[in-house]
């Protein structure tokens, strides 16, 4: 059993860097700055952390792969078509980068928060890999799927920051282009 403690400081930290992430760049945090808002001592944090890109990625990285594990439940579950099922799993995505959109804004146009859309790619390239080896649709034979993974996933990455970047484009609009452009043997 994890200490009621341990569980209440993770929470706190966590809550404090998405509180001061959604304001400026990560990179313009300290650990000082972070540890003061979250309730805890430096040494608390690093106990538990490297930096505050740290405590975000982890943040970020958890309510993707909590999406996914939905995405996984509703695609064996469900007799949607693949083209219905890749709408769903984009939308849920979406939704995420909404949540978290001042962070994603923010890191957008820092270099030094690089972590923040890493932690999307690598989630889609996770994602692209265990759809391609689960769902009995994958690229012809031969071809190698870490490669199409990266590309899928740099590709979604960089939709997502398109529409960030341009108040114009609607959520509706962003999942229908992405759908558009997955390949022919995924749906």
């Amino acid at each position: 059993m994890v200490d009621p403690r341990i569980t209440r400081t993770e929470r706190a930290t966590e809550e404090a860097v998405i509180t001061l992430a959604s304001t400026r760049p990560i990179s313009q945090i300290s650990v000082s700055e972070l540890a003061e808002a979250a309730g805890v001592s430096r040494a608390t944090f690093y106990n538990r952390y490297t930096t505050p890109l740290d405590v975000l990625t982890r943040v970020l990285r958890g309510d993707l792969q909590a999406r996914r594990a939905k995405d996984e439940e509703r695609r064996t579950t469900s007799t949607a078509p693949p083209s219905v099922a890749l709408r769903l799993a984009t939308r849920d995505i979406v939704d995420h980068v909404e949540r978290y959109r001042g962070i994603y804004r923010h890191s957008q146009h820092d270099s030094a928060d690089r972590g923040v859309y890493d932690a999307l790619t690598e989630h889609f390239t996770d994602y692209g890999l265990a759809f391609m080896r689960t769902s009995g649709h994958a690229p012809p034979e031969g071809i190698n799927h870490q490669i199409v993974a990266q590309f899928l996933a740099h590709g979604f990455t960089g939709a997502l920051k398109a529409w960030l970047s341009d108040d114009s484009i609607s959520r509706d609009e962003l999942v229908e282009a992405v759908s558009a452009a997955a390949p022919a043997w995924w749906t």
